[in-house]
This record gives structure tokens, C-alpha cells and sequence, in this order.
């Protein structure tokens, strides 16, 4: 049997690399946005996803889809409008969130509605469409072969 055996390396490189690491000049501050870039964001957001670019546009501005989410939740709540740049905003209140979920339903419902008027509308002139049909059908006499 061998005994293992350590060989020597020898490493010429140096431990300085001409590039600056990734922290070489310290933390950089976290990003904070004015109630108006946040509403600016969100509607041009909501334009890419009806074109369907949303994630596109999120990688695009460096933006996380939590971030979308909350935005959407202080904008519901009113609470984005009337910000003075530089002004804090917190949490909602639960008096807030409860507007915001109140709107969110409302708009839900609206858009359901919409769709049933619509619906109901197709129907109504297909009844009528098959009325008719079945009044000439009955109106014709019968073809008979000779």
C-alpha cells in the first residue's frame, strides 16, 4: 500500500484582481420611491400586463411583484393620493385596508356584472332568433314528393 503524498502547488496570481468586488464600495442605500413614482409604476405596470409584459416590465425597473402588491393596497386605500414627497407612509389602518378591500370587491362585482348584462343580452336574441325560426318553420307547408 502507498502513503499519500501532499505536492506542492505553487500560485504565482496575485490576491489583488484588477476589479473591484461586489461590496468595494460599501452598501449602497436601499431604493425608496415618492407616492407618485409608486402610482407612476403601477400604472405603467398595469399597461404591460395587458400586453402581456408585466413580468418584463418588473425586471426591467428592478421591482419585486411584492412591492406591486402593496403599492396596489395603499393605492386602493387613498392612502398614495395627497403624499407630499418625502412624507412617511405606514401601515394601513384597518380602517384602510378595509376600504381598499371593499373597493377591490366592488370592482370585482361591477366587472361580473358587466359580463352577466352581457350575456343575458346574447341570450335574449337568441330566444328570439329561435322564435322566429320556429314561427317560419311552421308558417312553410310541407314539401311533399310527387
Amino acid at each position: 500500500m502507498s502513503s499519500p503524498s501532499l505536492i506542492a502547488v505553487r500560485d504565482d496570481s496575485s490576491m489583488n484582481n484588477s476589479r473591484p468586488g461586489p461590496r468595494a464600495g460599501g452598501p449602497t442605500p436601499r431604493r425608496s420611491f415618492t407616492p407618485k413614482q409608486k402610482l407612476d409604476h403601477l400604472a405603467a405596470y398595469e399597461d404591460a400586463i395587458s400586453r402581456n409584459g408585466g413580468g418584463a416590465y418588473l425586471r426591467e425597473q428592478g421591482i419585486y411583484s411584492s412591492q406591486i402588491t402593496e403599492w396596489r393596497k395603499l393605492r386602493d386605500a387613498g392612502v398614495l393620493q395627497g403624499k407630499k414627497p418625502g412624507e412617511k407612509i405606514g401601515r394601513l389602518t384597518p380602517e384602510q385596508a378595509e376600504i381598499a378591500r371593499l373597493r377591490r370587491q366592488l370592482d370585482l362585482t361591477e366587472r361580473r356584472l358587466e359580463t352577466t348584462g352581457v350575456a343575458l343580452e346574447i341570450m335574449s336574441k337568441m330566444h328570439e332568433l329561435l322564435e322566429n325560426l320556429s314561427k317560419s318553420s311552421r308558417d312553410e307547408t310541407p314539401h311533399t314528393k310527387p
